[in-house]
């Protein structure tokens, strides 16, 4: 059997989706790796601008 690999592309909403989802099933490991990803875009964002 041939396994695919293929890269998935969130967008920030989306994250914030999942930290929801983190937030209500009340996983802080989760909510901590969310929020440094949340971090990154943000100041990978303003760094463009």
């Amino acid at each position: 059997m041939k396994l695919s690999t293929s890269r998935v592309s969130l967008t920030f909403d989306d994250y914030l989706v999942l930290l929801n989802i983190a937030v209500q099933v009340g996983d802080k490991k989760w909510q901590k790796e969310i929020t440094r990803k949340l971090e990154r875009i943000a100041r990978f964002e303003a760094a463009k601008a």
